[in-house]
Order: structure tokens, then sequence, then C-alpha cells
């Protein structure tokens, strides 16, 4: 079974740019994506065999998400049930027959860490939420987690030590949700692999240069580790600041 979670930075924009053959071509059967940056009726997108589930935000053009699936959920959630954190339209859970499968799109701290405290807060909310899952099945939680975990995970931790996404304080709530249960796959299976970014900022030519971050993960409950076959990171696919990521299960 194939995962593909995608940070497409503005669904409209990257589907002028490949978007429906890079989908074709990656064959998922659970497809997520970040940043759609849309509300409902804004876009006519359907792929034959595939039912979809969006979560948009209050504010107009602004964060939201949504996951396409060749597989019927038992049950779709939008938000964690905190009025606090469910504007944005950043999580959608299905609850399906073995495991749940969360897509979100983390809040960035910002400039000058401005959204840090709010961060804070939701990595608490989220890993709470996360857990009461886990208690009732095994969770796959996949996207955009706006933090780059160890200096392997990107180009310049030296210079980047106190910017958004690479803060102690990001970095250790990102230890205590693995800490709880939860396995990073691709170090899972990539535990020493230098240079494998999943965003390049749009400046200073960083993807051409492969100056980048992997901020765009794929978590699973430790007990699913049995199950685990592959993670991957596509780099190879444009259309965004972020790539593609991977993960497949026996």
């Amino acid at each position: 079974m194939k995962f593909i979670s995608w940070n497409v930075n503005g669904l409209r924009a990257v589907v002028g740019k490949d978007f429906k053959e890079s989908f074709a071509a990656l064959d998922a059967d659970f497809f997520c994506l970040q940043e759609t940056k849309l509300q409902a009726g804004q876009i006519e997108l359907d792929f034959p065999g595939y039912t979809s589930y969006w979560n948009y935000a209050d504010k107009k053009g602004y964060s939201g998400t949504a996951i396409f699936t060749r597989h019927q959920p038992q049950q779709v959630t939008y938000g964690m049930g905190i009025d606090e954190h469910d504007h944005e339209g950043r999580v959608i859970t299905l609850e399906m027959e073995n495991f749940f499968l969360v897509t979100v799109y983390t809040p960035n701290s910002q400039d000058e860490l401005k959204r840090l405290d709010y961060r804070m807060k939701w990595e608490e909310d989220f890993r709470a939420y996360l857990l009461s899952l886990d208690q009732r099945k095994p969770v796959i939680v996949c996207g955009d987690l706006n933090v780059a975990h160890q200096e392997i995970d990107l180009k310049n931790p030296k210079t980047n030590r106190r910017n958004a996404g690479f803060t102690d304080e990001e970095r250790e709530k990102m230890t205590l949700l693995l800490q709880n249960g939860f396995i990073d796959t691709f170090r899972h299976f990539h535990p020493n692999q230098t240079d494998a970014y999943s965003w390049w900022s749009y400046r200073f030519k960083a993807r051409e240069k492969n100056a980048g971050w992997r901020i765009d993960y794929f978590l699973v409950s430790e007990r699913l580790a049995p199950t685990l076959s592959g993670a991957s990171i596509h780099s190879e696919i444009f259309g965004s600041d972020h790539c593609p990521v991977e993960l497949t299960l026996d």
C-alpha cells in the first residue's frame, strides 16, 4: 500500500505545472496534500477511482489540506476538535479498518518566531490528539511538520539555529513525539543519509544547489514497524517549493 504526502504551496498553481501527471505517475492508494490555499468550489479536480476530502481555512488563500483515497474510510474528521486550532484547515483524519491516517500542515513559527508560543501549544495538543487515536488503532501521520529534526535534516544547521523550523523548542517537540511511540519512517530506512531534503527556498537558487530542509514526514506508530517496506523523497518532482514524500507498507 502506497502513501504520498505533498505540500503543494497553492494547488491551483501546481495544477498548471504537471500536477495531474505527477499524481498519476505516483499511483498512490492515499495522496495527501498540504497548503492547498483554496476554498470550496475554487477548483475542479477529480481522479477516477479516488474520493477526495478537503479541509479549508477560514482565511482565503491560506493553509488547507486534502486527501485523495482509493479506499473507503469508516469515518472522516476535520481538525482536532479544539476551536483554537481548527480554523486554519490544518488536519484531516481518515479512520480506516486497521489504522488512522492523519494529514497535517503544522503552523510555522514565522519570522522572528512571532508564532512560536502558539506553535508550542499546537504541538502539545496535536501530540495528545495522536496519542488518543493511537490508543484505539495504529496511526500514520504525514505532512509538512515545519521542523528539521536533526542537523542532518538541513543543509546549513549552524546558521539556521534560531530560525523557524530549527529552534531547540520545535526540535524537542519532535523528539518528544518520537519518544511517545512514533517512528520517523525515512530515518528508519535511511538513518545516516545526508542531502535528503523535501523543501527548498525559492531564493538563492536553493533547489539547484540542493540547499534544503527535510520538513515533510511520514511518522507511524511503532507497532506498524513490521509492515514498513519503504520510505523515499521524490526530489525529482517539481511544481512546488516542496517535493512529495512516500511511504509504502506491506
